[in-house]
C-alpha cells in the first residue's frame, strides 16, 4: 500500500485543528500528519507541539496563504498519496485513508474526490461515485476532501500561490487533466466538514470573483476567453446580489482584471479539447473508459 501523508494547513483555529488531528492519527493506514501553521496567534503551534508529539508542525511566522502552505506541505511530505483535509474537518471512520488509497487504481487517476458531507448545512452526501463498480470522472474535487498523486502535483507546479484563497483546485485540475490525468469520484467512507463560523464572507467573495477572473486568464483559450469572462462576470453578480454583498462581488471581479494584467507573464492556456472536456465534466460525470480516448499521453 502506498504511503499517505495528511497535510492540514491552519491559522487561528486551534479548537477545530485538535478534533482533525485526532482524526487523521485514528487512521488504520498511519499516515504521516503535517500541520502547517499560518502564522497562528492563537497557541495553535504550542497546541500541536504539547498533546500531539507524533505530528510534524511546520510553522510561518507570518501569514503566506494556505494556498502557498499547502504546496510547502506537498514539498514536505513524505508519502506517495497527499490527503488535504481543512482544520475544520474529520475522518468520518478509520478506514478512509485506507479505502482512497484502493481507489488509485489506474495511472490516469491523479487525484481522488473524496465523498464528503457539509454537516452543519445538510446530510448531502457529495463527491461519491455514481455506481457500485467502474471509475468515473469529474472536473475537479473540494479543496477540503481529496487526494492526490504527489509526484503529478509536483510536476505540474502544484497550486498557483498568487491566488491566495479559494479556487485553486480547479485551476490546479484542469492543468492536470490537459497532461492526461483525471480526478476519479470515490467511495469511501465520508469526510465530515464543520464549516467553521470564523470564515470571512467578504474573504470569500473578493478572492471567489477574482480567481475566476483568473483561472480564465491563467487557462482559457484565447478564442473561448471573451465568453468565459462574460459567463464568470454574470455568475459573480448574480451570486453576489443573493448574498447581499454586490459591492464585494465588484471589487472581487474589478481585482481580478487587474490581475489578469500583472500576470499577463504567465498565462498557459490549455487545448480547446481540454478545455472542452473540463466543461463536459463539470457537469456530466463520464465512465474513464469514455474519457481516456479524450486524454493526451500522460506527460
Amino acid at each position: 500500500m502506498a504511503l499517505a501523508t495528511v497535510v492540514i494547513t491552519t491559522k487561528n483555529r486551534r479548537d477545530e485543528l485538535r478534533t482533525a488531528i485526532q482524526s487523521s492519527l485514528a487512521q488504520s493506514a498511519k499516515p504521516q500528519v503535517l500541520v502547517i501553521d499560518d502564522g497562528s496567534t492563537d497557541g495553535t503551534s504550542e497546541m500541536v507541539k504539547t498533546e500531539f508529539p507524533a505530528v510534524e508542525l511546520h510553522r510561518s511566522e507570518t501569514s503566506l496563504g494556505l494556498i502557498a502552505q499547502r504546496n510547502r506541505g506537498a514539498d514536505l511530505a513524505a508519502g506517495e498519496i497527499i490527503f488535504s483535509i481543512d482544520d475544520d474537518a474529520i475522518f468520518s471512520s478509520p478506514r478512509v485513508i485506507e479505502q482512497t488509497l484502493a481507489e488509485f487504481s489506474h495511472p490516469r487517476i491523479g487525484a481522488i474526490a473524496i465523498p464528503f458531507i457539509n454537516v452543519k448545512k445538510d446530510d448531502v452526501l457529495r463527491q461519491r461515485a455514481p455506481a457500485k463498480a467502474g471509475l468515473y470522472v469529474t472536473a475537479s474535487y473540494i479543496g477540503t476532501a481529496h487526494a492526490l498523486r504527489r509526484d503529478v502535483f509536483l510536476k505540474l507546479g502544484g497550486y498557483r500561490a498568487h491566488l491566495i484563497h479559494q479556487g485553486e483546485e480547479g485551476d490546479y485540475t484542469i492543468r492536470m487533466l490537459a497532461a492526461g490525468y483525471v480526478v476519479a469520484l470515490g467511495r469511501a467512507d465520508p469526510i465530515h466538514h464543520f464549516e467553521s463560523p470564523k470564515r470571512s464572507s467578504k474573504r470569500m467573495s473578493l478572492y471567489g470573483r477574482r480567481n475566476d477572473i483568473l483561472f480564465g486568464w491563467h487557462n482559457v483559450p484565447l478564442m473561448d476567453l471573451p465568453l468565459r469572462w462574460l459567463r464568470v462576470t454574470t455568475g459573480g453578480l448574480i451570486h453576489g446580489f443573493r448574498r447581499r454583498s454586490p459591492l464585494w462581488a465588484i471589487q472581487g471581479l474589478s481585482w481580478g482584471f487587474g490581475s489578469s494584467i500583472r500576470f499577463a507573464g504567465r498565462r498557459s492556456p490549455v487545448s480547446r479539447t481540454a478545455y472542452r472536456l473540463y466543461r463536459r465534466l463539470a457537469v456530466e460525470t463520464l465512465p474513464l473508459s469514455t474519457v481516456i480516448p479524450m486524454l493526451p499521453p500522460m506527460t
